[in-house]
């Protein structure tokens, strides 16, 4: 990964480092994790209309189904809110239990926040939600250090109201020299 030049190129390497960390630590795991996430025990997970049609495989219209909602009769597992939907408390319908997979990760209906977790991005900084024991959050900082190479600097705070959440902040150690130059 090439040094990033800008604070877009941080964000953007940034989240290439959490997306290959995921990849190579995270999603394995998921098939021997104790406490799935997929289970929404602790996760809430954010749909769209779509999602929600194909994973509880309604066949109402989204105006008939938001109607059974608001009068308590739809799936208890589920919220509407701004035009979206959230579930928690019931396993993810494309969550296969016997197999520790789930049945759309490779497909386009695949919710974001199933890719996202349990490393967000965020400018130029990751948040890591240390409820997924597959993170080792010092492991996910130096391996964010090796990827952004020794021009910076990755620090390690966590959220005062929610301990889970540690946020990885990164700085250029001593200023760029090429940004020193073009401001003489």
């Amino acid at each position: 990964m090439s040094p990033p030049t800008s604070r877009q190129g941080l964000a953007t390497n940034l989240q290439a480092a959490a997306d290959s960390y995921q990849r190579a630590h995270v999603i394995e795991h998921c098939a021997v994790c104790a406490k799935p996430c997929c289970r929404l025990d602790t996760h809430v997970l954010e749909l769209n209309w779509k999602q929600v049609k194909v994973f509880w495989q309604l066949d109402e219209s989204r105006a008939a189904f938001d109607r059974r909602l608001a009068s308590g009769k739809g799936p208890e597992e589920i919220r509407a809110g701004d035009g979206l939907y959230f579930a928690h408390r019931k396993v993810c319908p494309a969550y296969d239990e016997a197999q520790h997979c789930c049945r759309v990760y490779d497909q386009a209906i695949k919710p974001t926040g199933c890719s996202d977790y349990p490393v967000y991005g965020d400018g130029n900084a990751l948040i890591a939600d240390l409820r997924c024991e597959a993170v080792d959050i010092d492991e996910l900082a130096a391996w964010v250090a090796r990827a952004l190479g020794p021009a910076f600097h990755v620090t390690q705070s966590a959220d005062r109201d929610f301990p889970f959440l540690v946020t990885l902040t990164v700085k250029r150690r001593g200023g760029d020299p090429k940004s020193r130059a073009g401001r003489r």
